[in-house]
């Protein structure tokens, strides 16, 4: 072997380790560290705040005038609450009646209002759900309504003279007032011909049939038949479309 080859043999060597190390050196080197990122908080979604206001004036709707207004604690914090009643001002609604002259029939509505030490806040609306207090009653008056509010429950009563009468019971339950109980009467003149009375807590309906309603001198003899009614789902005062087409007789 030649000294020249022999040189050129050590040289490729020498040149092959030194790639070697090379690439040795370039895998072993630390990459750089990751950035580090800081998570921002998540900020905790807020209810939205509930108006308060302080007279009753403002929380009445466009093309809205109050009719009526009750109060009572209805939340049991010992502080009177309001219920206001109000009425629709549609001059289209304003009729010439053939006997009776004039007659607003512009139909009514409710809001409930929570006393916050200062001020109300809206807990409960229903701008249409009550008929006008001009309504027809045929050969009698159409029947009479009014609000009453007592151990922190509503009451909204319909008074139909001879006719008898029937009652809601509401309750300020689940971000609404709802239903809990119905009585009614149904009479002939002084005479009790049918009492009607639903829990719908305990879903309990009670019926006494006057089985001697030909009676004249008020000696009703009634009959009692006590049954469990269907219907599961409480009826909220926001929902009700329209008082007039609530029917229980069924239930």
């Amino acid at each position: 072997m030649s000294k020249k080859y022999f040189l050129a043999i050590i040289t490729i060597l020498l040149l092959n380790l030194l790639n070697s190390c090379n690439k040795d050196s370039k895998t072993n080197k630390k990459s750089p560290e990751a950035e580090v990122v800081d998570l921002k908080e998540i900020p905790e979604v807020e209810e939205p705040a509930i108006e308060v206001k302080k007279n009753l004036a403002d929380f009445i709707p466009k093309n809205h005038v109050p009719f009526d207004t009750i109060y009572g604690d209805l939340n049991k914090d010992g502080l009177e609450d309001c219920v206001l009643i109000i009425k629709g001002t549609d001059k289209s609604k304003i009729i010439t009646h053939e006997y009776r002259g004039k007659l607003d029939r512009n139909r009514r509505g409710i809001m409930v209002l929570l006393n916050k030490k200062g001020g109300y806040e809206l807990a409960v609306k229903n701008y249409n759900c009550f008929s006008s207090e001009n309504e027809d009653g045929g050969v009698y008056y159409a029947p009479e309504l009014d609000f009453q509010i007592d151990k922190n429950k509503l009451f909204i009563n319909y008074s139909h003279g001879r006719y008898g009468y029937w009652s809601y019971t509401f309750r300020l339950q689940n971000n609404d007032l709802e239903l809990i109980g119905y009585d009614g009467s149904s009479n002939r003149g002084p005479i009790v011909l049918t009492e009607i009375s639903i829990n719908f807590l305990t879903r309990k309906k009670i019926v006494n049939q006057n089985i001697n309603e030909n009676t004249y001198d008020d000696d009703e003899i009634f009959e009692k038949k006590e049954t469990k009614i269907s219907r599961t789902k409480l009826i909220k005062l926001s929902e009700i479309e329209d008082f007039d087409e609530l029917d229980f007789s069924s239930e």
